[in-house]
C-alpha cells in the first residue's frame, strides 16, 4: 500500500471531479488551438489580400476572425464555469472532511492547538487550494499548450527562426527551478505567520472583556503590532524572492521580440520568408511571451498551493489517542455502575491522578471535594473518556470504558462543565442541545429543576432569547443554571456536575439540591464542589489532594475523622455542631 502523502490526499478529493476537469481541459485545448487561427489569417490577409490583391477573400477572412473570436469567448466562459464548480466542490468536500476530523480529535489535540491556527486551515489555506483548482490549473495548462502550438507553427514558417527563439528556453527553465526552490520556504514562513496573527486576533476578540476590564488596549495593540510586523515581513520576504526572478522572466520574454524584429526582418529583406510570414510569426509571439512572462507568478501560486495542502494535511493527519474500539456491543441505555480500579493518569511527564480506587452503585450520589488542581475534574474526564488512563481501569457497568462505544458512552452521561460554554443560539436551543428533538415541555421542566425558568421568562423573548457568544449577556449563575438544565434534559444514566452551583446563592443551591433528589433513582450523580453544603448528603464523598484520594466516606464519618474534610467543614461553618459529632448522628 502506497504511503499517503499530502498531494495524494488532495488528489483523493479532486478525483471526484476528474470528469469535469477533463472536460474543462479538453475545452482549454480547443481554445489553445483556436488561438493559432487569427495570426494565421492575418498572414493570409497580408500576403494574399494586401500584396496579392485578392480582395474577394477579405469578407470570408473577416467572418472567420469574428467566428473564432466568438467561439473562443464561449469556450473560455464554459471552462471557467467548469473549473469554478470543480474548485467549490473540492473545497466543500475537503472542508467537510477536515471539520469532521476536528470533531473526532480528543482533548489532548485541542490542548496543544490554537483556535486561530485551526481557523486559518479552514479559511486562508482552503482558499489557496480553491484558487489553484479554479484558476491556476487551466491557466498553466492553456499557456503551456499555446507556447508549444505557437512554436510548432513557427517551425512550419521557418526552422531557423524557430530555433533562434528556442535559445531562451533553457534559461527560462533554469530560472523557474531556482525560483521554486527559493520561494517554497518563504511561503511556508508566510503561512505560519498568518496562522499566528489569526490566532492572536481570535484570542483577543474572545477575551476583549478582560482587555477592557484591565484597560490593556495599548498593551494588546503593541502585541498585535509585533504579530502584524512578522506577517508583513514574511510577505515582504516572499515578495523579494520573486522580485529577483520576475525581471529575468520579463527580459527573456522581450528577447523573443528582439530576435523576431532583427532576425525576422533580415529574413524578409533576404527573401527567405514573406512579409505575411513575419506578421504571422509576430501574431504567435504573444503566445510565447506570455508563458515566459508569467512563469514566475505561476510558480508562486503553485508553491502557495502546495504549502497550504501540506499544512492542512499535517493538521488532518494527527490521529486522536482516544478512539472508539472496533469491536464491542452498544447498550442503548447504561445502568450507571461506576468503578475506578487503581487508576493513574500522567500527562506531559506529570502525575495528575495516582492510584485512585472506588466503587459506586447505580443511583448513588458521589461528592468530590479538594483543593484546586487536586485532580477532581480529571477523574470525570477519565470517566467520560476525554483522556485514557495511564494505568488501571475505569469501568462502567462492569466494562472498561475503553471497550465501550465512545459516542454511546458519552450520550449516556450528562455533564455540566466547570467552564460553561453556551452557543450563539436561543436559550431553548442551548438547553435542548443534547436532545434537539425534545418537546418544549421537556425543556421547561429541565429549566425549572435547574431554577432557571423564572429568569428566562423574565427576559423579553423568554426561551426564544438569543444569547451572545459564550453566553454573553447572562450572569455567571444564569449560565450555570442553563448548563445544568442542558445536562438534566438528557435523562442520563450518569450525571456529572463540575462546580455547577459556585456562582449561585445558597437559597438557589438548596433548591437545586432538592430537585436533584427527585431525579430517577437509577441516575448516578457525581458532584464536584468546594462548598460542603453541595455534597454533604452524598452517599459517598471523596476527598482529593495531590491527585490521590486521601479520605472517603459519608459526611458524618469524614467529620469524625478530623482530617481535611473536617477542617474544610469547620472553616465554612465554624465549630462543628454537637448534633453531627460521632455518636450523635448526622
Amino acid at each position: 500500500m502506497k504511503k499517503m502523502t499530502p498531494m495524494r490526499w488532495f488528489l483523493g478529493f479532486l478525483k471526484k471531479y476528474a470528469g469535469l476537469i477533463a472536460l474543462g481541459l479538453f475545452l482549454t485545448t480547443i481554445l489553445a488551438g483556436l488561438s493559432l487561427v487569427n495570426p494565421y489569417i492575418s498572414g493570409i490577409i497580408v500576403d494574399d489580400v494586401v500584396q496579392g490583391g485578392q480582395y474577394g477573400l477579405l469578407p470570408k477572412l473577416i467572418a472567420c476572425l469574428l467566428g473564432v473570436t466568438l467561439l473562443s469567448g464561449l469556450l473560455r466562459f464554459t471552462f471557467q464555469i467548469i473549473f469554478e464548480i470543480s474548485s467549490q466542490g473540492t473545497l466543500y468536500d475537503m472542508r467537510d472532511k477536515v471539520y469532521r476530523k476536528l470533531l473526532e480529535e480528543d482533548f489532548s489535540f485541542y490542548n496543544k492547538k490554537r483556535t486561530g491556527d485551526l481557523m486559518s486551515r479552514q479559511t486562508g489555506d482552503m482558499d489557496a487550494i480553491r484558487y489553484f483548482v479554479a484558476f491556476s490549473i487551466y491557466v498553466v495548462y492553456q499557456n503551456v499548450l499555446m507556447f508549444l502550438f505557437a512554436l510548432l507553427m513557427i517551425f512550419t514558417v521557418n526552422t531557423k527562426l524557430a530555433l533562434c527563439m528556442l535559445v531562451v528556453l533553457p534559461f527560462t527553465a533554469a530560472t523557474t527551478v531556482f525560483q521554486a526552490k527559493a520561494v517554497r520556504p518563504a511561503f511556508r514562513r508566510n503561512r505560519e505567520c498568518f496562522s499566528s496573527l489569526n490566532a492572536f486576533v481570535q484570542e483577543n476578540v474572545s477575551g476583549n472583556r478582560v482587555v477592557k476590564a484591565y484597560a490593556k488596549e495599548d498593551y494588546e495593540i503593541e502585541k498585535f503590532n509585533v504579530e502584524n510586523d512578522k506577517y508583513r515581513d514574511a510577505q515582504i520576504s516572499a515578495s523579494k524572492v520573486w522580485m529577483k526572478f520576475v525581471p529575468i522572466f520579463e527580459l527573456l520574454a522581450q528577447m523573443l521580440t528582439i530576435v523576431l524584429m532583427l532576425y525576422g526582418g533580415y529574413m524578409v529583406v533576404a527573401g527567405e520568408i514573406s512579409l505575411g510570414d513575419l506578421v504571422r510569426v509576430n501574431g504567435y509571439l504573444w503566445m510565447l511571451n506570455n508563458p515566459l512572462r508569467m512563469a514566475g507568478w505561476w510558480v508562486n501560486d503553485i508553491q502557495n498551493f502546495i504549502t497550504s495542502v501540506e499544512k492542512i494535511y499535517t493538521t488532518y493527519s494527527e490521529e486522536p489517542h482516544v478512539r472508539t474500539p472496533r469491536t464491542g456491543g452498544i447498550k442503548t441505555h447504561l445502568k450507571g455502575d461506576v468503578e475506578f480500579r487503581n487508576v493513574s493518569y500522567r500527562a506531559d511527564d506529570e502525575d495528575i491522578v495516582m492510584d485512585v480506587s472506588f466503587t459506586v452503585k447505580a443511583g448513588q450520589t458521589v461528592g468530590i471535594i479538594g483543593s484546586t488542581g487536586s485532580g477532581k475534574s480529571t477523574l470525570m474526564n477519565l470517566l467520560c473518556r476525554f483522556y485514557d488512563v495511564t494505568s488501571g481501569q475505569v469501568l462502567v457497568d462492569g466494562q472498561d470504558v475503553r471497550r465501550h462505544d465512545l459516542y454511546n458512552l458519552r450520550d449516556n452521561i450528562g455533564m455540566a462543565m466547570q467552564d460553561v460554554f453556551l452557543f450563539s443560539d436561543t436559550i431553548e436551543g442551548n438547553i435542548a442541545y443534547g436532545r434537539p428533538n425534545c418537546s418544549f415541555e421537556d425543556v421547561k421542566r429541565a429549566a425549572i429543576m435547574a431554577d432557571a425558568n423564572h429568569f428566562i421568562m423574565a427576559m423579553p423573548d423568554g426561551y426564544d432569547t438569543i444569547v451572545g457568544e459564550r453566553g454573553v449577556g447572562l450572569s455567571g449563575g444564569q449560565k450555570q443554571r442553563i448548563s445544568l438544565a442542558r445536562a438534566l434534559l438528557k435523562d442520563p444514566a450518569i450525571l456529572i456536575l463540575d462546580d455547577t452551583t459556585s456562582a449561585v446563592d445558597m437559597e438557589t443551591e438548596s433548591y437545586i439540591q432538592k430537585q436533584l433528589k427527585t431525579i430517577e433513582k437509577d441516575c448516578t450523580k457525581f458532584i464536584i464542589a468546594y462548598r460542603i453544603s453541595s455534597i454533604k448528603d452524598a452517599d459517598l464523598i471523596l476527598v482529593m489532594d495531590g491527585g490521590r484520594i486521601i479520605e472517603q466516606g459519608t459526611h458524618s464519618s469524614l467529620v469524625a475523622q478530623g482530617g481535611y474534610y473536617a477542617s474544610t467543614f469547620r472553616s465554612q461553618y465554624g465549630e462543628i455542631p454537637s448534633e453531627i459529632l460521632p455518636g450523635k448522628g448526622a
